[in-house]
C-alpha cells in the first residue's frame, strides 16, 4: 500500500487543521493506520491510530481530547483532526499502515510495514 500524507500548514497556537492520508494499491479497510511526528532533533513519537476492523481508536497522552481520528474506509483516507494546537506540536506528521499489528504494538514506533513521506505543521505562538 502506498502511503501520502497531507494537510499541514502554518497555523497559530488555539488554531486547527486537518491531515489526511490517503492510499492506494490495496483493500485499505485491512489495514490499522497510526499517526506519527518527529519534531526537530527528536525521535518519532506516536500520535495515534484506528484499527482497521472496528475502527478502534488510541491516542498519545499529549494529544487526548485534542486530536480526533477518523477513517473512511470508501475514499481510502485516514483523517487527523487537529484542535487547539500548541507550539509543541510543530513537527513532520506520518501516517503509517500496518495490516497484522496487534494491539499491544500499536503505538510502538517501527512496528508499522507502510509509511510515506510526512507533513508539516507548524504551530506559532
Amino acid at each position: 500500500v502506498q502511503l501520502q500524507a497531507s494537510g499541514g500548514g502554518l497555523v497559530q497556537a488555539g488554531g486547527s487543521l486537518r491531515l489526511s492520508c490517503a492510499a492506494s494499491g490495496r483493500t485499505f479497510s485491512r489495514y490499522t493506520v497510526g499517526w506519527f511526528r518527529q519534531a526537530q532533533a527528536k525521535e518519532r513519537e506516536f500520535v495515534a491510530a484506528i484499527t482497521r476492523s472496528i475502527g478502534r481508536t488510541y491516542y498519545a497522552d499529549s494529544v487526548k481530547g485534542r486530536f480526533t481520528i477518523s477513517r473512511d474506509n470508501a475514499k481510502n483516507t485516514v483523517y487527523l483532526q487537529m484542535s487547539s494546537l500548541k507550539p509543541e506540536d510543530t513537527a513532520v506528521y506520518y501516517c503509517e499502515a500496518n495490516e497484522a499489528i496487534i494491539q499491544s504494538s500499536i503505538r510502538n514506533v517501527g512496528e508499522y510495514d507502510y509509511w510515506g513521506q510526512g507533513t508539516l505543521v507548524t504551530v506559532s505562538s
